[in-house]
């Protein structure tokens, strides 16, 4: 698949204004708006109120991360120079994560029935890789589909088997963005029919159309530890404040 295909609609162009770096932060945010009225604000909602209004305005906020952090792990596998050592990145932050994500969603230390979102990423990787080698092996193309779609139903049915937040959802997502990494629209409009329970999430498919292909200025470090930084803090609130 050549890269530039992406970017063949030239009625796209106008729209295609922020780079890799400006989307993620634009995912962290939602994601740490959203985060933050789960933990923070959910506890002290009544029917009414101002605080219920919030509440809800964040929750719409926090539907914009979820389909640009998948599209960005189809991304990722295209673009790393080392798909091993993403794949890997990817499960040992998902280890130092899951404490954080347990005290942060269920004020434990450890809850094996809720996992965390970098084991769900690690998954979607593991599944679209596979996918892609057996595509470089299968010159039928009926037989390599059928034998993806088989695939995602396996990989989907393990992330609920682990319980992996987002489950089998984020595989099908995954998916998509993989089989349609050349026609953004088309994945854009399939991906959210897939999660369209989700109704906002709109939202995010709308920034992943404005992607320009261009990576942008990013801090690799910081990009993997906010995750269970921000989450550690919001667990740390829920046990000191006891809510």
């Amino acid at each position: 698949m050549e890269l530039n295909k992406r970017f063949e609609y030239e009625r796209l162009k106008k729209f295609q204004i922020l780079n890799g770096a400006q989307l993620k932060y634009i995912a962290f945010l939602s994601m740490f708006i959203d985060h933050f009225n789960n933990a923070i604000i959910t506890p002290f909602l009544d029917n009414d109120g101002i605080l219920s209004v919030i509440s809800s305005i964040f929750s719409i906020i926090g539907r914009i991360a979820f389909p640009i952090f998948i599209f960005f792990i189809v991304e990722g596998f295209f673009k790393t120079t080392s798909r091993e050592k993403y794949f890997l990145s990817l499960f040992i932050f998902g280890i130092i994560s899951e404490v954080p994500f347990d005290m942060f969603t269920s004020k434990v230390y450890f809850n094996p029935h809720w996992n965390n979102m970098m084991f769900t990423l690690t998954i979607c990787l593991a599944s679209i890789w596979i996918i892609d080698v057996l595509k470089s092996k299968i010159q039928n193309k009926i037989l390599w589909y059928g034998l993806s779609i088989l695939i995602v139903i396996a990989f989907g049915f393990l992330s609920m088997l682990l319980s992996l937040d987002y489950d089998y959802h984020a595989v099908l997502l995954a998916y998509i963005f993989y089989i349609f990494y050349d026609r953004p629209i088309t994945s854009a409009i399939i991906g959210y029919l897939s999660i369209i329970k989700e109704v906002y999430s709109f939202i995010g498919f709308a920034f992943i159309i404005t992607y320009n292909g261009n990576r942008g200025k990013q801090y690799k470090l910081f990009n993997y530890l906010f995750y269970p930084c921000h989450m550690l803090l919001l667990g740390i609130m829920r046990f000191y404040f006891d809510f």
